[in-house]
This record gives structure tokens, C-alpha cells and sequence, in this order.
């Protein structure tokens, strides 16, 4: 089983990509194969929306996302992972998001499927962290997830969401988090 952990964190090492980790570690000790990738390495345009990919579901910018395209595909599980900025998910991860267009061309206009005919969805996960307690914090950013999951053929659900976190490292003061996150890693693998 293949496991695609996106960190959209510009920050390296924050509180989104450490729970993250700890995601992928439960996957991995379940015994999948996992991936990260840290979308503010990547070099990349935004979609230009140039309609390049509407015959074949491909697109023709050529970029650090033709690494990523092949990933989304093959993946067995999904793993999203952001901190809300100004309560959504972060630009970087957005960015990648619109350029999955392709990928949506591919499923809902050419009829490729990611999984195989009558097969479940692959299982997906959203973590995210913001450092207000606004009541509606992370409503924007699931309808975001929500979206780019069904165009994946991925399942949504869980989501780990945790206010009042902001300061880098604040996450590992959580009395719960980083367990919860390694639990739901290894739900994702072990369906338990």
C-alpha cells in the first residue's frame, strides 16, 4: 500500500508537517509505503487554465508537478496536511490543488478513474491546525479538501483539526495530537 503525504506548510518542520510525520509513521509501522512531499519545494506555476490537458487529462506545463502527477495516480491513501491562512489552506497547497485540473479533466470529462471499477474510494486524511478559535475556522478549507478528494477518487474523512496552535512546536505541548495523528495514520492502512 502506497501512502501520499502532502505538507503544505511553508514553514519546514511546523506543527502541520509534524503531525503529518507522525501520520505517516503510523502508516508506515502498519506496514505501507509512504511519500512526502513538501509542496513549497516545488517549483511550479499555478494552472494557467490553457486547456492544454482537455484531449488527454495531461498537463503540458512542464514543471516540478509532472513529478507529482504520477504519485496522485498510484497512490493507495492520501494525506493532506496544512495550517489555515486567513482560513483556508495555504497558497503553496492551493496552487497544487488548482493544478490537479487535469486530474479533473481526466476523471469527470475523459471517465479515467483512479481506482479500479467498483472498487472503493482510496481512504483519506485532513489535518490542519490554525491559531485562532474562530467557531468556522477550518469550514473553507474542508470544502477545498472535500473537492480536490472526490476528484481524486479519494474517500474524505478523518479530519484532525486543532485550534490555538500557532507558535512553531506548540503542537507537541498537545496533550492528545501527536497520537491521535499516528492513530489515524495507521487507520488509513489498517482500516481499524
Amino acid at each position: 500500500m502506497k501512502v501520499l503525504g502532502l505538507a503544505g506548510s511553508p514553514r519546514r518542520g511546523g506543527n502541520s508537517e509534524t503531525l503529518l510525520d507522525r501520520a505517516l509513521a503510523g502508516a508506515q509501522d502498519a506496514g505501507a509505503e509512504v511519500e512526502k512531499v513538501v509542496v513549497s519545494r516545488l517549483k511550479m506555476r499555478g494552472c494557467q487554465h490553457c486547456d492544454g490537458c482537455v484531449e488527454t487529462g495531461l498537463c503540458i506545463v512542464q514543471d516540478d508537478m509532472q513529478s507529482v502527477y504520477p504519485k496522485l495516480r498510484e497512490m493507495d491513501a492520501f494525506v493532506v496536511a496544512s495550517p489555515m491562512f486567513f482560513m483556508a489552506v495555504t497558497a503553496q497547497l492551493k496552487a497544487v490543488f488548482d493544478r490537479c485540473q487535469c486530474l479533473w479533466i481526466a476523471k469527470y470529462d475523459l471517465g479515467q478513474s483512479f481506482v479500479p471499477e467498483g472498487a472503493p474510494k482510496r481512504p483519506g486524511l485532513f489535518i490542519a491546525l490554525g491559531g485562532t478559535r474562530f467557531k468556522h475556522l477550518f469550514d473553507p478549507s474542508r470544502v477545498i479538501v472535500k473537492s480536490i478528494f472526490a476528484s481524486l477518487d479519494v474517500a474524505y474523512g478523518p479530519e484532525l483539526f486543532y485550534r490555538s496552535i500557532d507558535k512553531k512546536g506548540d503542537i507537541r505541548q498537545h496533550p492528545t495530537a501527536l497520537d491521535e495523528a499516528y492513530a489515524a495514520g495507521r487507520r488509513l492502512v489498517t482500516g481499524e
